[in-house]
């Protein structure tokens, strides 16, 4: 792809008279209002909107897509938008990317596109320095442009022979399970559908695995129970090629003998050194407390497997891996900061297991055995630290790294010494590291090449602000060296403090194009994420929510006490769960963000649960069949408090229409809501991505037209020169 030169910074205008007040285009479409009242414990609650959770429904249809024409009238008459697509398209694919990196031996299994590739393919390398073979490439299932098919997932066998993965379509995560033959490239005959965020576990003799599949959709079945209570079964190769006739292992409903709690999927561990295995029932796929068993590997018979519970959710265990005949035990119960316990395989007792990692100063964010011992990825503050200690705890000694940053990905080999991981910063590029026991520290395996994107000119600092009680909540702001603090920088404040997941130090070339606007990027580590740990966490959940919008609020008027930036020229940002934060920057001070960027966000809490992905998530949010669970649900629901007549800033609400996380029906009700209810004549969109989801599988095109037209939107409404429409 030709790189284009950067665009020339500007000084953001100290008047608004150019915005949107002085230009107008034709009219969104009106949505009609069907008000719908439900009254949850004394307290009435009016949905204007429900219908539009039909998405299936004609008018719905009709109503979305002239609201996306309206948007992409609205954004192509933006002066400046067509130069940032090309330079954000120009930062983002003009690098080789490498990524997602597992070990087989001494055969390395990647994801990798080369500089002006849109989509991510599977290949491998036999050593660090062997030759690189492409083993899945999406882009060539494609039929035409309107579609894309995209790499879900991938799993490769113990002995690296052959690779399950999963493929779907239009960033729909219904993945595709098949399978490829490393040695020849042949795929096999492996077809089995719904086998979305699938986890698969390949057993010792390397023809057989364990994988977690959903049920079949009928006709009666409620969208809440469509994508829930997935079961793993049993694949050998060659047998039952579309999956039906795999025999069930492991999930709700498989053994009358066995009460498998309900959630999102079920799945087996499996390590080929260890002759157990450990069944997961995990409410929302995802690293909070689940319920985890144990049995033997050759006593697994279908539903007469006997499986042995390890832990509740209330035992606070996260994780579980297996080494020999031990189970070892990631779990926040009495250690907010986690630690990890042992216990036998063959007599799993948490309440008398051994301590071998005690919880410390850092908060350890994953583990990983290999054959000589226990690593360790902690987050102390705004970097991580890499440890090492023996399988007895014994020798913890703390592994040198070439630069400050944020691990992910640890990857041993059970069989081999030693761990692989990805490293990356705000300021620097991911890297893929390896360290050998006996090494003086970690080292940069070249895998992945330095970016060309990287810039002595930016930099990365860490503070504080606080919080309405008083509570200290870090911040990152990323901009430009000695950028001045003359309160005229247009700044992104982004924030998402939900699942106990942290905004760990995370590259982005992309906003190197909105530094050349003069900009800054703020991200707000709310309560509710992971970064201190359990309680932490626990403090942005379900009533305690309203902590993650103060927080984030704290976060914004910050960078205006300190002198970057102003009211006028500030902006909102955050995606998914972190639609709730954009709820409550719109609604708890309306005046405060000149712009809210909520892309796929959920909106209507009140509603999370009826959708498809909505039971998953009650343990993270709660739920309206208790009052105390309808109470936080609906302080956190900014689709319940818009008010009639309230001057709200300039909004961009984007959806993909194939989201299988937040329903597109969220985005759908909160622009039809605030169009009706603003007063402040600045403009309320609707974006839309017909060949997209939740962002998961979207294409380097779909992600570089998505932050360029938020930005040049962003732009446009805080009055920066060069993105200001003529009137009409």
């Amino acid at each position: 792809m030709k790189r284009n030169k950067p665009l020339l910074a500007v000084t953001v205008l100290s008047c608004l008279t150019a915005s949107s007040a002085a230009w107008s285009a034709d009219l969104p479409p009106v949505a009609p209002v069907h008000p719908v009242t439900n009254t949850y414990y004394g307290t009435p609650v009016v949905d204007n909107y429900r219908y539009m959770e039909n998405l299936k429904d004609p008018v719905v249809q009709a109503w979305m897509k002239a609201q996306d024409d309206y948007t992409r009238r609205t954004l192509a008459a933006i002066p400046g938008r067509n130069a940032l697509v090309q330079r954000v398209e120009s930062l983002m694919g003009g690098d080789l990317r490498r990524t997602d990196f597992m070990r087989r031996g001494h055969r390395l299994f990647y994801q990798t596109a080369a500089a002006g590739e849109n989509l991510l393919k599977l290949a491998y390398r036999d050593g660090v320095d062997g030759e690189e073979h492409v083993l899945v490439d999406p882009a060539a299932l494609s039929k035409d442009s309107a579609r894309h098919y995209a790499l879900d997932w991938y799993a490769p066998s113990w002995d690296g022979r052959y690779v399950a993965y999963g493929i779907s379509e239009g960033g729909s995560e219904q993945s595709v399970l098949h399978v490829v033959d490393v040695q020849t490239g042949r795929a096999l005959a492996e077809a089995i559908d719904r086998t979305s965020s699938c986890v698969v576990s390949w057993r010792n003799d390397n023809r057989s695995f364990f994988y977690l599949r959903y049920p079949k959709v009928g006709p009666n079945t409620p969208p809440a129970q469509s994508e829930y209570n997935a079961v793993t079964h049993l694949h050998v190769l060659g047998q039952h090629a579309d999956g039906d006739g795999d025999a069930a292992v492991f999930g709700r409903g498989v053994s009358a003998q066995l009460d498998v709690p309900e959630g999102q999927g079920t799945y087996v561990l499996l390590s080929p050194d260890s002759p157990y295995a450990v069944a997961v029932a995990n409410h929302n796929m995802d690293n909070n407390p689940n319920t985890f068993y144990v049995a033997r590997l050759a006593d697994i018979h279908g539903a007469k497997t006997p499986w042995k519970k390890i832990a509740s959710p209330e035992d606070g265990v996260v994780d579980v891996q297996l080494h020999g005949d031990r189970l070892y035990a990631l779990t926040g119960k009495d250690a907010s900061r986690f630690k990890v316990v042992s216990m036998p395989a063959a007599r799993p007792d948490l309440a008398h297991a051994t301590t071998i990692v005690p919880e410390g100063l850092n908060v350890i964010d994953s583990f990983a055995l290999a054959s000589d011992g226990i690593y360790l990825a902690e987050r102390a503050g705004a970097t991580f630290e890499l440890h090492r200690t023996g399988f007895d705890g014994k020798g913890d000694r703390t592994i040198g790294l070439p630069f400050a940053g944020a691990i992910r990905d640890l990857q041993p080999d059970a069989k081999l010494p030693g761990v692989m991981f990805e490293l990356r910063g705000w300021i620097k590029a991911p890297r893929e590291i390896a360290y050998a026991p006996g090494a003086a520290a970690a080292a940069d395996t070249g895998l992945i090449p330095p970016s060309t994107t990287e810039s002595d000119e930016l930099e990365a600092q860490e503070t504080f602000a606080t919080s309405y009680d008083g509570t200290r909540v870090p911040i990152s702001i990323i901009s430009k060296k000695g950028i001045a603090r003359d309160g005229s920088h247009p700044t992104i404040i982004y924030g998402y403090g939900s699942y106990g997941l942290s905004l760990d130090p995370n590259y982005q070339p992309a906003w190197r194009a909105w530094f050349e606007q003069g900009g800054i990027m703020t991200v707000v580590h709310m309560r509710g994420g992971g970064e201190y740990g359990d309680a932490w966490h626990r403090a942005g959940q379900k009533q305690w929510k309203i902590n993650t919008m103060f927080d984030f609020l704290a976060g914004a008027h910050y960078m205006i006490d300190q002198g970057y930036t102003q009211r006028r020229y500030l902006v909102a940002n955050g995606r998914s769960a972190g639609g709730i934060v954009m709820g409550g920057a719109l609604t708890l001070d309306p005046g405060l963000f000149r712009v809210v960027l909520d892309d796929v966000g959920v909106s209507d809490t009140l509603r999370f649960e009826t959708e498809p992905n909505g039971p998953p998530n009650v343990p993270e949010m709660g739920s309206t069949t208790t009052e105390a669970g309808f109470h936080g649900l609906y302080a956190m629901s900014a689709y319940a408090h818009i008010h009639d007549g309230t001057p709200y800033p300039a909004v961009m609400f984007t959806t993909g229409a194939n989201d299988p996380r937040v329903s597109p029906w969220h985005m759908l009700k909160m622009t039809a809501r605030v169009q009706a209810a603003t007063s402040s004549g600045r403009p309320v969109l609707l974006r839309v991505d017909y060949d997209a989801g939740h962002g998961i599988g979207s294409s380097v095109k779909q992600t570089a037209d998505r932050f360029a037209d938020e930005w040049a939107f962003s732009l446009w409404q805080v009055g920066a020169e060069g993105f200001q429409p003529k009137a009409k």
